[in-house]
């Protein structure tokens, strides 16, 4: 564990290839004993079963804690699954997407797959799809209408991970898997009755930075209230330090990553290319040390956390914590391989994805897996737990009103193959061999009806 850091970085200084087999009785119901410790403060309260095609491939989950729902990118089932987070049920999937796109070798291409991200603003569901279009669902439209538009980025490949600006009238989506990649601002719905989605400016990096080519990409972008910005997550940019390997020389990837800093209030034309960070704007690329980062989110202070990955980096071994104000950060140490990221304000915790907390990069190996759910304190920024999870499980959500916390499972190899969970974690938590979505709760505030007084680890 890192040493304390200080509670606001304002300050001047901070501070194997086979399924294992279960048995019956360890699935006889969802969070089944598994290899998390016997203490916890995050205990799983249920699993909630997705009916369909077994979860192999899946994506961006999503909380919006107004209308109490889940959402999670489901392409298994080609569609986006919505769970409802007070009885913890499943409540429909919204279909009409892409689905699962296999390459020649049989496993998932996640470049054309879909849905990919998602997000949400009152009524307003925001769905990316491998095919580079942007669905705009009303979730108050019977089921037969409920998308609205698909908008199209103009890319070849999926629309990935996305935010909304506070009012839900900006939308900033990222082609991540486009060479080079790109991100699009859109004109969103913000609280209006009819749907009237627009792509106003499309948004490159300076290739001097992210150079054509090599497969380099943009990630999770994050909104900042105070500073007015979006931030996105860049997983390696060139000359960061120089001479670093981002692709053009033969061996590992040395090259660490950046934040993009975007000041949507500038987006005028229909493009624009950004470059090095400009402080005297506050946009442009942030270079960041010790960190290729995948996810991004906003916590208290102004802070940003920001899942760094050996996946993009096999230096790897923190994750990172910034300050949009000062661009001050600190490390939060033992926890690294996220993906997506999620500040809690319910409980002042962020939560992450991390497939990858093995420190591997090309993936986290049975029996164990690597793979874990980890929880942080957003005031003190030090790791509280690490929970394990299914293998490939990178994907968390959480309610902010009920405070539960929303890890998607990986079904097992045996019933999926290629991608799928290669150790017994999933199957135990989910109580079955279809995947699910797990539910994660504090000790002390579990539901009312749960009165068996067991920690089920």
């Amino acid at each position: 564990m890192s040493t304390r850091m200080a509670v606001v970085l304002a300050a001047s200084t901070l501070v194997g290839t086979a399924s294992l087999a279960v048995s019956g009785a360890e699935l006889a119901r969802p969070c089944g004993r598994s290899e998390a410790p016997l203490k916890v403060e995050t205990r799983c309260l249920t699993a909630v079963q997705i009916p369909g095609k077994p979860l192999l491939s899946f994506d961006i989950s999503w909380v919006n804690a107004d209308r109490s729902e889940f959402y999670l990118s489901d392409r298994s089932n080609a569609g986006i699954d919505v769970i409802d987070t007070q009885g913890n049920t499943f409540k429909r999937t919204i279909g009409g997407f892409v689905g699962v796109k296999r390459n020649a070798a049989g496993a998932v291409n996640n470049n054309i797959s879909g849905p990919d991200g998602v997000t949400s603003h009152g009524r307003w569901l925001y769905a990316g799809d491998g095919d580079s279009t942007l669905h705009v669902i009303d979730l108050e439209a019977p089921a037969q209408s409920a998308t609205q538009q698909i908008v199209s980025t103009g890319g070849t490949t999926r629309v990935d991970e996305m935010a909304l600006t506070d009012d839900g009238s900006l939308l900033l989506a990222a082609n991540n898997a486009e060479d080079p990649p790109f991100g699009t601002l859109l004109a969103a719905n913000g609280d209006a009755g009819v749907s009237r989605v627009y792509p106003i400016t499309k948004i490159s990096v300076d290739p001097a930075i992210v150079p054509a080519g090599f497969g380099l990409s943009i990630e999770q972008p994050a909104w900042e209230p105070k500073s007015q910005r979006f931030y996105v997550s860049i997983p390696v940019i060139a000359n960061n330090p120089a001479g670093c390997n981002y692709g053009q020389l033969i061996g590992a990837i040395t090259c660490h990553g950046g934040l993009l800093v975007i000041d949507p209030a500038t987006l005028t034309a229909a493009s624009a290319i950004l470059g090095a960070f400009d402080p005297g704007t506050k946009t442009g690329v942030l270079k960041l040390s010790g960190c290729g980062p995948n996810g991004a989110t906003v916590g208290p202070h102004g802070n940003l956390l920001v899942g760094c990955t050996p996946q993009n980096n096999p230096s790897d071994t923190s994750t990172l914590v910034i300050n949009a104000k000062t661009g001050h950060f600190g490390s939060v140490g033992a926890i690294t391989g996220s993906d997506e990221v999620w500040f809690n304000a319910g409980d002042q915790r962020y939560y992450t994805g991390s497939s990858r907390a093995c420190g591997l990069p090309g993936g986290c190996p049975a029996p164990l897996g690597g793979a874990v759910l980890g929880v942080i304190d957003a005031q003190t920024n030090l790791l509280i737990e690490t929970i394990p999870q299914s293998q490939n499980s990178h994907s968390v959500a959480a309610d902010s009103k009920l405070n539960r916390i929303y890890v998607p499972q990986v079904a097992p190899f045996s019933v999926v193959g290629i991608g799928g969970d290669t150790t017994s974690v999933g199957a135990k938590i989910c109580g079955g061999y279809k995947g699910c979505v797990a539910v994660y709760v504090h000790v002390g505030d579990e539901d009312p009806d749960d009165d068996d007084g067991d920690i089920d680890y």
